[in-house]
């Protein structure tokens, strides 16, 4: 993958916001009596990683003009993410989602207003065609005006060369419609993202178990190259069109804190990998390690140690 002198590593577009993460470990929300606020969404994670992995991503969104608005700028300041492009919304709240505790997938509530108003004009031509990786979730292509911008988008980037990538973190209280979100997906794998999907995301999108087999088929056949399906504790499966599939387990975390953000601790692994251009297997060996670290620790990865060090 030949990268040229293109400057921004990462475009992250997509959902920033607010997760208050419940106290109370392993109950759903109707059982949760306290919350702590941390930083989340999925490409918000992504970008805070890589750059504390001394890349260099810029993030995309939209947030209220309000004091969790402020959080989330300082925060991602903090951390080296480029912010200019995030818009500052007057008549929108920034967005929140409740979170339980617990070592499978989370229960969630999202309040979402202004993390879906992503207009065109945040991602010019210009920015493309300086970008490495243009990266976004399943969330953020739930709705709208962001979807429409962001499948654009992506288009234009793609025909200017540049690697997209998605995180298909399919979550049916989020879309209208099973019919709208396999659309929506199906347009944009084909411009053969990176795709990184969980058992679980695939569970909610199909609404039945699938063999990985077919699973990885359904991807290939829309024109992907590249699917890496995670596994919880059983690790993680990479197929590649017409390749033998890889297959390596999870590395072993004697206590599970916290899973919130261990898929994109995860993702944020492999992407830092996949621009240093690692070969594939070790991509993922990276990838695995970023995850276990997360693991370990509630909310973000931890900010007393220098996460590149344990990483190479």
């Amino acid at each position: 993958m030949k990268k040229d002198n293109k400057e921004i590593d990462i475009l992250c577009i997509g959902e920033v916001l607010i997760d208050f993460i419940g106290h109370q470990s392993d109950v759903l929300i109707n059982n949760t009596r306290d919350y702590h606020r941390y930083l989340g969404g999925s490409p918000t994670n992504v970008a805070m990683n890589t750059a504390r992995l001394g890349l260099k991503p810029i993030m995309i969104s939209s947030v209220g003009n309000d004091g969790f608005g402020e959080y989330i700028l300082k925060r991602l300041n903090e951390v080296n993410v480029n912010t200019e492009y995030i818009k500052k919304l007057d008549d929108k709240a920034t967005s929140v989602i409740f979170v339980s505790k617990s070592k499978g997938t989370p229960d969630f509530i999202p309040f979402r207003q202004a993390d879906s108003y992503i207009t065109e004009d945040q991602i010019t031509t210009d920015t493309l065609t300086n970008t490495k990786i243009f990266h976004t979730t399943c969330f953020a292509l739930s709705k709208g005006p962001a979807q429409a911008t962001i499948l654009k988008k992506a288009e234009e980037a793609f025909n200017l060369g540049c690697k997209l990538s998605i995180d298909l973190n399919y979550a049916k209280k989020l879309w209208k419609s099973q019919e709208e979100a396999l659309e929506v997906i199906k347009t944009y794998c084909s411009f053969n993202p990176l795709i990184k999907i969980s058992e679980d995301d695939m569970l909610r999108l199909f609404e039945k178990e699938l063999a990985h087999q077919e699973i990885f088929e359904f991807f290939h056949n829309l024109g992907v190259e590249t699917v890496c399906l995670t596994l919880g504790e059983n690790g993680v499966k990479l197929s590649e069109k017409n390749k033998k599939i890889i297959q390596l387990p999870a590395i072993k975390v004697e206590k599970v804190i916290d899973t919130t953000g261990a898929g994109d601790a995860f993702w944020s692994g492999f992407l830092f990998a996949y621009i240093k251009e690692k070969p594939i297997q070790e991509c993922l060996e990276i990838a695995l390690k970023l995850a276990a670290l997360k693991l370990q620790n509630v909310g973000r990865l931890p900010e007393n140690i220098n996460i590149l060090s344990k990483l190479l």
